[in-house]
């Protein structure tokens, strides 16, 4: 094991333990708002202990925050349907590589990475939009109907600006970074990928953050 990969592993496994930490805590004191009781630990997956920072510190608090603390748990509530669904793309096409064939790969896709990102897109949009049906629904008391219809505008924006940085980011790891350093491009197989995706995963936060205090500003996507 050479020093990149152990650096990969420990922050992987960091991640883990704390994203294992926020649900074991949670199961025992859960959050005000229910799907957050998902959101915490998925966010910590790539977040690792900086997650766990701001948890403790705004976590179940509504009044009183700072502005930033609004956006960003509003960010974070978008940002856990990207990450399920980049990770179930990933392990489905793994597990079952013919998958990507229904996603465009090869027939449209000479890489299978976009066919993986394809099905990545339509997953984290599914993921998304029912996390901000539960978060939305209860907080403004909408029927079904007006629920789905309110998530829809409130969280179309925020993921596909997530999503933009989130490719773009592991775009750069899988097409520069690593074939000129490591000489070959991981896959969802190795651990130098998912820590490329915690990145990305931070650059999705990074890309999706302003267009989430736009949403709050406007009325369209609720302050957590």
């Amino acid at each position: 094991m050479n020093a990149f990969e152990l650096i990969c592993l420990l922050s992987v496994g960091c991640g883990m333990v704390c994203a294992l930490g926020l649900a074991a805590h949670l199961v025992h004191r859960p959050a005000t708002m229910a799907v957050m009781n998902v959101v915490w630990p998925v966010c910590a997956l790539f977040g690792s202990w900086a997650i766990i920072v701001l948890y403790l510190r705004f976590g179940n608090r509504h009044d009183g925050q700072p502005k930033w603390a609004h956006v960003a748990k509003g960010s974070l509530h978008c940002g856990s349907g990207c990450t399920l669904g980049d990770i179930v793309a990933e392990l489905t096409v793994l597990a079952l590589p013919a998958a990507a064939t229904a996603f465009g790969w090869p027939w449209l896709f000479g890489d299978r990475m976009f066919a993986t990102w394809v099905l990545d897109t339509f997953l984290a949009f599914g993921f998304g939009i029912a996390f901000q049906y539960f978060a939305i629904v209860p907080m403004r008391h909408l029927t079904p109907r007006e629920g789905l219809l309110a998530a829809v505008r409130a969280d179309t924006a925020s993921l596909l600006a997530w999503q933009v940085g989130m490719f773009g980011a592991m775009a750069v790891f899988q097409f520069w970074l690593y074939p000129h350093f490591l000489g070959w491009r991981p896959t969802a197989a190795h651990i130098q990928f998912w820590f490329a995706m915690q990145w990305a995963m931070i650059t999705g936060f990074a890309t999706s953050y302003p267009v989430n205090a736009w949403l709050i500003r406007q009325g369209l996507k609720e302050a957590m």
